[in-house]
């Protein structure tokens, strides 16, 4: 198994329904806060299922979703395809977006799911696709001393908040004992230093910032946004 099997079946990232719906409504009204025009073109790769998305359309001209895992794009297919606003891309029709034409592209919780190979041949493809000056966000970044109880703690803190707290509390305990638990012992997570994700961004051809919070409930993440240079 490798992390797109596992993101391409059931699993028990999300405790329940509510945490699911919570997760993506959070991820959306971030992205939205992003988008600076209201024409712009916009790429949420590595989107997950995306539930939010038709939010995020109503802020921006068009908005490509790409996930790589079948099943995900599936369940996008039924959800997006009736919304003109919003394109579920395949791999293949991902790679024929039209080079210097995204305004925005958004990939977050993803680069630790990548080698360090894999993410630097995705900066290269990123810088190809959007404009000069277009924006690359980088979210959900795991710092080099990811600290799992303040992971924990950031998950219950989210869940308390959202009327989700004891299907939280089952869902850890269902984790370690989980494929994924599994998977990040064996095929490992990739985590970075924020001077190493300046580096990776200059060397490719970005300028960017850390930006002041993350996008997602997880506050010890790191979050970066780039701007393409020419």
């Amino acid at each position: 198994m490798n992390w797109r099997d596992f993101w391409n079946r059931d699993n028990p990232i999300y405790v329940n329904e509510r945490h699911k719906v919570l997760h993506y409504d959070r991820i959306a009204r971030g992205i939205c806060d992003l988008i600076e025009q209201r024409d712009w073109l916009v790429l949420d790769h590595g989107s997950g299922e995306a539930l939010s998305a038709a939010t995020v359309a109503q802020h921006c001209g068009l908005l490509y979703l790409h996930d790589a895992a079948p099943n995900v794009q599936m369940r996008q297919h039924l959800r997006f395809d009736a919304n003109p606003k919003i394109v579920v891309l395949s791999s293949a029709s991902l790679d024929a977006i039209a080079d210097h034409s995204l305004d925005m592209v958004v990939a977050n919780s993803l680069a630790q799911y990548l080698t360090h190979a894999e993410f630097e041949a995705l900066l290269d493809f990123w810088r190809r696709k959007l404009k000069i000056g277009g924006k690359l966000v980088l979210a959900d970044i795991l710092p080099k001393q990811t600290d799992m109880v303040a992971d924990v703690t950031a998950l219950l803190r989210f869940a308390w908040q959202g009327g989700f707290f004891f299907a939280a509390c089952v869902g850890l305990v269902a984790t370690f004992f989980s494929d994924y638990r599994k998977l990040r012992s064996t095929l490992g997570i990739t985590s970075y230093d924020e001077h190493e994700i300046h580096v990776l961004l200059a060397s490719h051809g970005f300028a960017g910032v850390r930006a002041g919070h993350n996008l997602g409930h997880n506050q010890t993440r790191m979050m970066f946004v780039a701007r393409a240079q020419d």
